[in-house]
C-alpha cells in the first residue's frame, strides 16, 4: 500500500474508488485480466465496513460486518483463499426481556406468549412465501412489486399481526436485523433482503441461520487477501472529491492527488455517493437514487472479561429485548473461548438515541443492561469497545444502506447501470446478498466483468507514479 500523499499523480485502465469488499475485488479481477488498476481508499486502512480490532495473544474482535451464510459468496470466496470459518457459540439458554419480564429459553423460538407467538409465526410464514416470488437479480419484477414497494413494513406489520407483542417482536428483528426502524423500509426490501439470508426467520439466528459462522482471523482479513495482488496499486488517504468524465479519460481527484484512467469504478456506499462532484453532472434518476437511499443506524460494542462466565450458569450470551436500546447480544468469544467477549448491538431509532448520550452514560447504562441479563460479575468488564458506525465519515452507518417505499420500483434497474465511463459497484448495487459481504463480492466481480467486456487488452497502458 502506498500513502496517496507521496503519490499525488496516478494512471491506469481503471480507477477504482473505494477498497472494501467491493473495490478490493474488483480491482484484483480486473488486474488478473490485464488491466493496469489504482484503488484508491479515504481511510488509512483497507476493508470498509469490515474492520477487526486485536485484543493480543494473535486474536482478533469484530468491530465491523462479522457473519456468514456457509454457501454464501464471500464464505465460497474465504474457503478459495484458504480462509476457515468458526462457529459462533450457541449452546446453552437463550434469554428474552419483554415489557414485563425477563424469560430464558432454549432453541430457535424466543418465549412470549403463546397467542402472542402464533400471531407472529403466522406472519413470518407468510413472509417466507411472500419473499419466494422475489427474483435477487431484480426484485422490482416481483409479481407483486408495485403493491409491496408501495407499503411500509410497519403498515404491513399492523395489518397482518394483532397482539401487541407479535407487533413488538417483529419490530425487534427488524430492528436487530437490519438497523432501521419498519416505518422506514419497504416490504418489498424486506422480502428481497431476507433471500440473501436465506430466509426471515435465519436473519437473527445463529444455528442455521445467518449468524452460526464468522471467518477465523476476521473479515477485514478476507479484504486484504483479495487484494494482495494489487498492493502495489492501492493508495491510502485518498479522499475522492470529484470525477470528471472526457471523451475517452475520466480524472478522479481529491486534496493533493489526481488520479486518471479510461474508466473508474465506484465501489463506496450508494448513499455517500452524493458526496461525491461529478461532471458533469449525474442523470437526474441517478442522484435521486442516491437521495432516497439511506444507511441504517447501527453502533456495535465489544465487552471483553476474563472468561465467558455465563457459560457455566448454562446461558448462551444470546439476549434480545423490547424494552433496552441494547437491542440484542452474542456471545462473541474466540473459538478457544479465552476472553469472554459479548458482543451488543445498538440499532435502528435506538442507536440514534444512545449516540446522542454522553459516552460515560453510554457505558453505564450498558454495564447495567448486562448486569440484568448476567448478574453482577457483567456489571464489571475488563475493557468495552465501541464502534459507532454513524460517526464514521466514509460509511455513515450500518449494516447497509436501506430502501424506502417506492425506491425499487422506480430505481431498482438503475442501481448498477453504468453512466459513460462511471462503473457502480458496492453491497447495495446489486440485490444478489444485498447489504452483505457476499453481495459487495459479487458486484465486484460483476463490474470487473462489465468493463474487461468493454476494453481492449491491447489498451491496456502500465500504471506510471508520480
Amino acid at each position: 500500500m502506498r500513502d496517496v500523499r507521496e503519490h499525488p499523480k496516478i494512471e491506469a485502465d481503471v480507477v477504482v474508488v473505494g477498497a472494501g469488499f467491493a473495490g478490493a475485488t474488483a480491482a484484483s479481477e480486473l488486474a488478473r485480466s490485464g488491466r493496469s488498476v489504482a484503488l484508491l481508499e479515504a481511510r488509512d486502512r483497507l476493508g470498509g465496513r469490515a474492520l477487526s480490532h486485536p485484543i493480543g495473544a494473535g486474536k482478533i474482535v469484530e468491530l465491523g460486518c462479522e457473519f456468514h451464510l456457509p454457501d454464501s459468496v464471500n464464505a465460497r470466496t474465504a474457503a478459495a483463499l484458504g480462509i476457515a470459518s468458526e462457529k459462533v457459540y450457541d449452546e446453552g439458554y437463550k434469554l428474552i426481556e419483554t415489557e414485563r419480564r425477563l424469560t430464558r429459553w432454549k432453541g430457535s423460538i424466543p418465549r412470549i406468549s403463546p397467542i402472542a407467538l402464533a400471531d407472529f409465526g403466522q406472519a413470518a410464514l407468510r413472509i417466507e412465501r411472500m419473499r419466494r416470488a422475489v427474483p435477487e437479480e431484480a426484485p422490482w419484477t416481483a409479481p407483486h412489486a408495485a403493491r409491496w414497494d408501495s407499503e411500509t413494513m410497519w403498515s404491513w406489520t399492523r395489518r397482518n399481526i394483532r397482539t401487541r407483542e407479535g407487533r413488538l417482536l417483529m419490530r425487534l428483528l427488524l430492528e436487530a436485523g437490519m438497523g432501521a426502524a419498519p416505518s422506514e423500509m419497504s416490504v418489498l426490501h424486506v422480502l428481497n433482503y431476507s433471500n440473501c439470508t436465506n430466509g426471515f426467520r435465519a436473519m437473527t439466528t445463529i444455528t442455521g441461520g445467518a449468524l452460526e459462522n464468522r471467518f477465523a482471523g476476521g473479515a477485514q482479513n478476507l479484504v486484504l487477501r483479495i487484494a494482495e495482488n494489487v498492493t502495489a496499486d492501492t493508495y491510502v488517504n485518498a479522499h475522492v472529491r470529484r470525477i470528471e468524465q472526457g471523451d475517452d479519460r475520466v480524472r478522479v481527484t481529491g486534496p493533493g492527488f489526481e488520479a486518471t484512467g479510461r474508466r473508474v469504478v465506484v465501489a463506496v456506499p450508494t448513499p455517500l455517493v452524493g458526496r461525491i462532484d461529478f461532471a458533469p453532472s449525474l442523470p437526474e434518476t441517478r442522484t435521486r437514487l442516491t437521495q432516497r437511499m439511506t444507511m441504517g443506524a447501527a453502533i456495535k460494542y465489544l465487552v471483553l472479561y476474563d472468561e465467558p462466565f455465563w457459560r457455566r450458569d448454562g446461558m448462551s450470551g444470546m439476549a434480545i429485548s423490547f424494552r433496552s436500546p441494547f437491542r440484542a447480544v452474542l456471545d462473541g468469544s474466540p473459538a478457544d473461548g479465552s476472553p469472554g467477549v459479548l458482543t451488543v448491538f445498538v440499532t435502528g431509532p435506538a442507536a440514534h438515541h444512545i449516540a446522542a448520550m454522553e459516552p460515560s452514560r453510554r457505558r453505564e447504562l450498558l454495564r447495567r443492561q448486562l448486569g440484568r441479563y448476567f448478574g453482577a460479575r457483567a456489571e464489571k468488564p475488563q475493557e468495552i469497545i465501541e464502534q459507532n458506525w454513524m460517526a464514521e465519515p466514509f460509511t455513515q452507518g450500518c449494516y447497509h444502506g436501506y430502501c424506502p417505499p417506492g425506491f425499487y420500483t422506480e430505481y431498482g434497474p438503475a442501481l448498477k447501470e453504468p453512466i459513460g465511463r462511471i462503473h457502480w459497484a458496492g453491497a447495495e448495487t446489486v440485490p444478489v446478498e444485498y447489504g452483505a459481504m457476499g453481495g459487495a463480492i459479487y458486484s465486484g466481480r460483476r463490474v470487473a466483468a462489465e468493463i474487461a467486456g468493454q476494453m481492449s487488452t491491447k489498451s491496456s497502458t502500465t500504471a506510471v507514479i508520480a
